[in-house]
């Protein structure tokens, strides 16, 4: 992956490439939004981006993963996997509320859509990945071995991820809190007994 140093306008495109990604979907996204969005002057998404709409997209996973990977990080800090559940459901039930139903993931929405790009696609898939290692990572340590921890982190992201579709097919956030309760039964079950 090229490694490229970030400016505000480079990075004001990215902001703004996640938000629309979120709300139009990649497909539904064009440079002139982004660039409308972001304030930025009309030749500099070229400069930035040379790879095209594919290297936004890419820059634009890794920088979303980064977002929420520190809220997952935050929300673990005291090494509490329902913690980190409840953190990572407060955090997608907000953005549902706050825009009335209409974002959802933007890493979805560049990992679902092959026109995005391998090196796009692939960067989704490291985001969603980081997002696991922290939560398995956070269950390891309370106790839960390794595979188990591993398969539990693979459900919250793929669980919640499901449910924000269904809440914002459906305008409720009824799916987000069914699937937000089960997970937390189920990982209730997977830890350790207490025996203090």
């Amino acid at each position: 992956m090229m490694i490229v140093i970030a400016t505000d306008t480079r990075q004001r495109m990215v902001r703004s490439a996640a938000l629309l990604f979120r709300e139009q979907g990649y497909s539904g996204t064009g440079f002139r939004d982004v660039i409308e969005h972001s304030g930025a002057p009309r030749g500099s998404i070229y400069h930035h981006f040379p790879g095209g709409k594919a290297e936004l997209a890419a820059a634009t996973a890794e920088w979303a993963g980064g977002v929420v990977e520190r809220q997952i990080a935050r929300a673990g800090r005291d090494g509490d996997p329902i913690a980190v559940l409840r953190g990572f459901v407060a955090g997608w039930r907000e953005v549902l509320e706050s825009s009335d139903f209409r974002a959802g993931c933007p890493i979805v929405a560049v990992a679902v859509e092959s026109e995005a790009g391998p090196e796009a696609v692939a960067a989704a898939g490291h985001a969603f990945g980081r997002w696991q290692d922290l939560i398995a990572g956070t269950l390891r340590d309370a106790g839960v071995g390794r595979a188990e921890a591993r398969r539990l982190a693979t459900l919250v992201v793929a669980a919640i991820e499901g449910a924000i579709v269904l809440s914002r097919a459906t305008r409720d956030l009824r799916p987000l809190r069914d699937v937000g309760r089960e997970l937390e039964a189920t990982l209730r079950a997977a830890l350790p007994a207490d025996d203090s």
